[in-house]
């Protein structure tokens, strides 16, 4: 086939590399614009565009879609059997849509209609799901609602964390692109209409999310949101005034009775209350302005005192 590939980060990549190692013609790559991050702010090059560039690619990066001309006559010019789009970031418009004539082909982390939306794969680590996958589906004007075409089913392990679920499900998505351009080039592959009933969503993280909240979420609960929003927002309270994080923890056994937020040591590890009687470990602490340590570690150092709470 001949594509047009829009994609930004690293997960796209494995697809970006697979597409061209089967022999697709990629015409066009649409990536995001290099952007600054980091504490020195350096601007950075999205992986996609990286490899892109390797294999000789043509590569744009516009700020918008939706009423770029210069843009939209490039690909009628091009005439793209299929749009491929992985984690590209950008609402496709109505016009990008209806140009290819197997449409435009999205990788989706997550199993639809579950977990529509910008960050399936965190959310389904958060909400303590056994089981997510990958579904491919042709792109309308909704938020993931498109028609399915082939999905692969995944486990979540007990201490999966969403980094590493991100790792496996970029390399698995690759088979079920490469079967669903062949499907569809030979006519063998119908969409199928979504359960809308069925939908979950998967919204932006924001750093409020992170927020640990022991008061109404068990340990198990909250571990799953730190697997899940780890690194960023990752899991924090306050103590002291000052900002708490938690870069490492797990749910305890211990027979103790704290108060949601209630610190304790005595067992040599530190430990945290936390809704309906539970209990968390503490693995790894950082207060705001400080180095990271271990949480028995962080008690020494700091000298806490027995009944002091995590707000």
């Amino acid at each position: 086939m001949k594509l047009v590939f829009c994609g930004t980060p690293e997960f796209a990549v494995p697809t970006l590399r697979a597409v061209l190692d089967a022999g697709h013609e990629v015409a066009l790559v649409l990536t995001q614009p290099d952007r600054p991050a980091g504490r020195k702010m350096e601007l950075q090059v999205p992986p996609v565009k990286r490899l892109a560039l390797q294999r000789g690619l043509r590569v744009l990066q516009p700020e918008r879609i939706k009423s770029d001309q210069e843009l939209r006559g490039t690909l009628e010019g091009i005439q793209p059997d299929a749009i491929l789009v992985v984690a590209y970031g950008r609402i496709i418009p109505n016009w990008m849509l209806e140009l290819p004539r197997f449409g435009n082909i999205n990788l989706h982390g997550s199993l639809l209609p579950k977990y529509r939306g910008a960050a399936p794969i965190q959310w389904a680590v958060a909400k303590g799901e056994t089981e997510t996958g990958v579904t491919t589906m042709r792109l309308d004007a909704g938020l993931d609602t498109g028609d399915m075409l082939l999905e692969k089913r995944v486990p979540i392990g007990p201490d999966t964390t969403a980094v590493e679920l991100f790792a496996q499900l970029s390399h698995v998505g690759v088979e079920v692109v490469l079967q669903t351009l062949d499907g569809l080039a030979k006519g063998t592959l119908a969409g199928r209409p979504q359960n809308h009933d069925e939908a979950t969503l998967a919204p932006l993280l924001t750093r409020e999310d992170g927020k640990l909240d022991l008061a109404h979420r068990t340990a198990q609960e909250a571990y799953n949101r730190w697997r899940g929003f780890y690194p960023w927002p990752g899991a924090h309270a306050t103590l002291h005034g000052k900002r708490f994080l938690v870069h490492r923890m797990h749910p305890s056994s211990a027979d103790l009775k704290l108060v949601p937020g209630e610190l304790d040591w005595s067992t040599g590890e530190l430990l945290v209350g936390a809704a309906e009687g539970t209990l968390l470990v503490l693995d790894e602490v950082q207060l705001e302005g400080k180095p990271r340590l271990a949480g028995i570690n962080f008690v020494r150092d700091f000298q806490l005192h027995a009944g002091e709470r995590l707000d």
